[in-house]
């Protein structure tokens, strides 16, 4: 059993906790409104008339946190097996971070 009480085994212990994804998310969003940036200028959204855009506070949903999690641990758990891949074709019993440069271009392409 690890610290929490939960075993390796469970659901919870195999994803990202949503609350670390949550402050991620927190501190990228609060980096592009000092940046003055507000991200993507194409996407017109009418606000509300009593709010202006400066005001309003940007806030994630749980079921998109719980999206967040489960598609970033697919995604590291993806990355570390081609590394992993490419470090065995070499004959190497351990990977480096020069595996994982080297398999990144095309699992970005790919996610």
């Amino acid at each position: 059993m690890d610290e929490d009480g939960t075993t390796g085994n469970s659901p919870a212990a195999e994803t990202f906790d949503p609350d670390l994804i949550h402050a991620i998310f927190k501190l990228v969003w609060r980096r592009r409104v000092g940046k003055g940036g507000g991200g993507n200028e194409d996407i017109d959204v009418e606000p509300a008339p009593e709010t202006s855009r400066r005001n309003r506070s940007t806030t994630a949903n749980a079921n998109a946190l719980k999206v967040s999690c489960e598609l970033l641990r697919i995604f590291v758990t993806e990355a570390i097996q081609r590394s992993a891949f490419i470090a065995e074709a070499e004959d190497g019993s351990v990977f480096e971070p020069t595996h994982l440069e080297r398999v990144l271009p095309q699992l970005l392409l790919d996610f």
